[in-house]
């Protein structure tokens, strides 16, 4: 079969699944998810332990072929490959598709972590190493622990959260510090000017904290900042 021939398809999330975050349940329900959410920790960890250096792209799943949104992600995906970088995604359609394409046509590996949802379609079918999780906190986990850096493409409340998650992680010194880059000034300069203008300006974060961001629309760039982080790190 052909790699652009292959589409799992994610498995129905059931009603139990859905449940867990709900309150409390009975303690032999609780006993279960907690060997159900050790065991998806697992095998996370054996399937991903011998990546190699690896960056992830987040950004939108609705973005359409056509958009120039997927041609930089494309792009993104290809250069990573290039300079020898594992390229993760949420393994979605959108901006997730487009870099592991680009990573695929670069020849390098591409990877998908894929996501039980209601309107869920499997992964895209240019991912090589597929993994599907039932909880977004396992699946964040992987995106950290495996990734030398993180490039954020515009998207919507779940390209947020990805990215508000790894600043925090950052700002925390939870993880050792990594390259955070914001592909695509347009869209990202409001966000930016908020955070300076207003959440800096009352003190709620200090400068340092917006220096953790790097904003940028040259894909050369953001791909050097990875090969310095990794060269830095060895």
């Amino acid at each position: 079969m052909a790699l652009q021939d292959w589409q799992p398809q994610a498995p129905v999330a059931s009603d139990s699944e859905r449940l867990f975050l709900e309150g409390p349940h009975e303690r032999w329900w609780e006993l279960l998810r907690i060997l159900r959410i050790g065991l998806e920790f697992l095998r996370g960890f054996r399937r991903l332990h011998f990546l190699g250096p690896c960056v992830t792209v987040f950004g939108s799943a609705r973005v359409p072929e056509t958009h120039p949104h997927y041609a930089l992600a494309r792009a993104m995906g290809a250069e990573l490959a290039r300079a020898g970088f594992t390229v993760m995604t949420g393994g979605g359609p959108g901006i997730m598709e487009a870099a592991n394409r680009g990573a695929v046509e670069a020849h390098g590996l591409s990877v998908g972590l894929g996501i039980e949802l209601p309107h869920e379609q499997g992964l895209n079918k240019w991912v090589d190493l597929g993994i599907h999780f039932r909880y977004f906190f396992a699946r964040k986990t992987m995106f950290v622990k495996y990734s030398q850096g993180f490039v954020v493409l515009p998207g919507g409340l779940g390209t947020f959260d990805e990215l508000f998650e790894a600043l925090t992680l950052v700002q925390t010194r939870k993880v050792t510090s990594f390259p955070i880059v914001l592909l695509g000034s347009a869209y990202w300069g409001g966000l930016i000017d908020w955070l300076r203008d207003t959440v800096l300006a009352e003190g709620k974060v200090s400068p340092a904290d917006l220096d953790m961001m790097v904003v940028t629309d040259d894909v050369d760039e953001a791909v050097s900042l990875m090969v310095a982080a990794r060269e830095a790190s060895t």
